[in-house]
């Protein structure tokens, strides 16, 4: 798969006293952009929750190079890097729109479990899931 650009404009709500996108936004964003990378490879996040499939964050990183601020628009880059059927990586670099500029990078990682939190192979258990999966990382 081409990579996956999800395009993000900052909200004021979303500001610290700085006029600057609070720093715990930039996971919020990071999970948007991988959201929107799974529905656009045909594994809509809500879909698999109604079949059982609970995808948790166990990891989350960001690292802040320039500040997003009020109305910026930002396109953040997706890419699923690491996917063993049990635990899944992206990672993610947001861009501001008008420059090109890097404005944060960073990675989170994923396991799968059921609904009683008891972790699954996707392998064994929704191989056309796995399959979809499978074939969109990233070689970069």
């Amino acid at each position: 798969m081409e990579k996956t650009v999800y395009p993000r404009k900052a909200n004021y709500y979303e500001t610290d006293m700085m006029g600057v996108v609070h720093h715990s936004n930039h996971i919020r964003y990071f999970e948007e952009s991988r959201i929107f990378f799974m529905r656009n490879i045909g594994c809509d996040v809500m879909e698999m929750e109604q079949k059982g499939i609970i995808i948790p964050n166990v990891d989350a990183y960001g690292r802040y190079f320039k500040p997003i601020r009020f109305g910026d628009e930002v396109e953040i880059e997706v890419r699923l890097t690491k996917f063993t059927g049990a635990v899944m990586e992206y990672h993610y670099t947001a861009r501001l729109k008008d420059s090109g500029e890097i404005a944060a990078t960073g990675h989170t990682q994923h396991c799968f479990v059921d609904k009683d939190f008891k972790p699954m192979s996707l392998r064994r258990k929704f191989p056309e899931y796995y399959a979809r999966i499978k074939e969109n990382i990233s070689e970069e």
